[in-house]
């Protein structure tokens, strides 16, 4: 949610510095003068900055204004990065499955995520680990012929099985 700054007779301060609609400067002023300047032009005074001595202050459309803002802010929170992605085998997985779950795993890091392999072994499943190592190597290999990748974090043993994390290379 956007903070809504201050405009027209919501500003508080004596004397603002004003930038108009262009980008010009047009250097400090009484509000009153600033005001007036806004209203001949039929636009709105918004506040950017408060923490400026004097505040500097915009002349623009108001509704424009909130529209850039929100644009802006939407750009700011597509680019945040990677998330980590799970893409979980099981023992007794399939090639057909192995191949499907390496589709995923592909769209996944073309996106620019990072995915986490894991493989959760049960009971008896534990004694056989090199069996499930296979399988995750197998998946790795699949995925490998598809898209260029890097072990961010190589496989390693856990309480409940193995896990590794993969990103695009």
């Amino acid at each position: 949610m956007i903070k809504r700054p201050p405009l027209n007779n919501q500003i508080r301060a004596e004397k603002v510095r004003v930038i108009d609609e262009a980008g010009k400067q047009l250097g400090v002023v009484s509000l009153d003068e600033a005001l007036q300047i806004a209203r001949e032009r039929n636009l709105d005074l918004i506040q950017i900055s408060e923490k400026a001595d004097p505040p500097v202050c915009k002349i623009m459309d108001y509704g424009k204004f909130l529209y850039w803002q929100e644009k802006k802010e939407k750009d700011n929170s597509k680019n945040k990065g990677g998330e980590l992605k799970g893409i979980r085998l099981t023992f007794n997985i399939s090639q057909h499955d192995l191949e499907t779950r390496a589709n995923q795993a592909k769209k996944f890091l073309e996106g620019g995520d990072k995915i986490r392999v894991e493989m959760v072994l049960r009971g008896r499943e534990k004694g056989l680990s090199n069996f499930a190592v296979d399988k995750i190597k197998q998946f790795y290999e699949i995925l490998e012929k598809q898209i260029p990748l890097k072990v961010e974090r190589d496989l390693k043993r856990e309480p409940k099985g193995f896990t590794m994390i993969i990103t695009k290379g």
